[in-house]
């Protein structure tokens, strides 16, 4: 059966010849690498065989295998429009985190010459894209809408015509706003351990599945097949010769579009966009925050009796406030604070002293998505 086929059948809720269990979640990947390192055992050769390693914020180990485009992103760029010759900024870190680096893969497959940009320094970076007339953009829509408003304020003539946007949610009002500037926008979903399991085409009325990785959409409540529309936790399957993952639990939550023709031609199913995530590990500014690993950091300082991690949106930009209720008498240095729980989540945050309940989750997600 070809990849084509496998993803129809995905996108009916079915895997052929693949048994039920689940070989691991993202959110116990971390625990099962601690207890058979370096990759749980899930990995088929030898490390010798890698071209690269990293580790994600949980920390999760993450490998890149000997495959040129390991992560699958070729297609996906190809989908929204960019091609050989294009002169690319790539704007995903690629400090030990593989996201940089799984972009670059996808564009150097293709033959785009790629800026690696990396994240911050926005100055800089709206200097560079411009002297070097960069007419593609790789990274997170928010960071997108930074550059492009630096830009204008500094009247410094941007050349982007289409972006891929990936690692945070893409807001129909954010990407109308980005397009007024004249660019082409489209978005891609993908996860480190998996590479890109959907991406969307000149439609944008949904993503199509990557051929490559059998996708299914698995029922919240029984963990059968979801029918299309409803929403389910989005489990993928690859059977890379590196690292084969057999029915990988993303954390993440969509649902299979209505089957519909595209008059793009293609015909793999569509994911109707990102929905959630299940359990208490959110994206903020592109990287995932989990609330296991602010209260590692929080059991640090006694000082802390509770804490909640609180994520808000405004201008299309992500903030995040730890507001923490103090053991009676106690004080704590904030800032202290802050940059430890920077070091660890990989996210600047700020810290207010407040009252938490005694019930709260760890994390309290206000953002509206429109």
């Amino acid at each position: 059966m070809d990849a084509q086929s496998r993803a129809r059948d995905a996108g009916r809720g079915r895997a052929p010849g693949i048994p039920r269990p689940t070989s691991a979640r993202d959110g116990n990947l971390s625990k099962m690498q601690s207890e058979n390192p370096p990759f749980a055992g899930l990995l088929k050769g030898p490390v010798s065989r890698l071209r690269r390693m990293f580790a994600s914020p949980g920390p999760t180990l993450v490998p890149q295998g000997g495959a040129v485009d390991y992560w699958r992103f070729g297609m996906a760029f190809a989908g929204c429009g960019i091609k050989a010759g294009d002169v690319v900024m790539n704007t995903l870190s690629y400090h030990l985190t593989p996201g940089g680096f799984m972009l670059d893969s996808g564009l150097r497959s293709l033959g785009c010459v790629v800026i690696p940009a990396g994240t911050g320094q926005t100055d800089l970076q709206v200097k560079v894209a411009s002297s070097l007339k960069a007419t593609g953009y790789a990274g997170t829509p928010s960071f997108l809408r930074t550059l492009l408003l630096h830009a204008l304020d500094a009247n410094v003539p941007l050349h982007f015509e289409v972006a891929f946007a990936t690692a945070e949610m893409l807001p129909e009002s954010l990407r109308a706003e980005l397009e007024g500037f004249g660019i082409r926008v489209l978005q891609g979903y993908a996860t480190a351990d998996l590479g890109v399991l959907a991406y969307e085409c000149a439609e944008k009325n949904g993503m199509h599945l990557q051929p490559e990785c059998i996708v299914e959409i698995l029922d919240l409540e029984t963990g059968k097949p979801a029918e299309p529309g409803q929403p389910g936790h989005v489990v993928g399957t690859t059977f890379d010769a590196d690292y084969p993952l057999l029915r990988f639990a993303t954390g993440d939550i969509s649902a299979l579009a209505p089957s519909a023709p595209c008059s793009c031609g293609r015909t793999a199913p569509k994911l109707k966009g990102l929905l959630g995530r299940v359990g208490d590990a959110i994206k903020v500014k592109g990287m995932f925050v989990r609330g296991s690993e602010i209260e590692q950091v929080m059991k640090r300082f006694p000082a802390v009796a509770r804490f909640q991690a609180v994520v808000t949106r405004a201008e299309h930009q992500d903030h995040l406030n730890y507001v923490v209720e103090l053991q009676p008498g106690a004080s704590v240095d904030t800032g202290q604070l802050a940059n430890a729980l920077r070091d660890t989540v990989k996210v600047r945050g700020e810290v207010s002293i407040g009252t938490v309940a005694a019930n709260a989750p760890r994390i309290d997600d206000r953002r509206v998505w429109k």
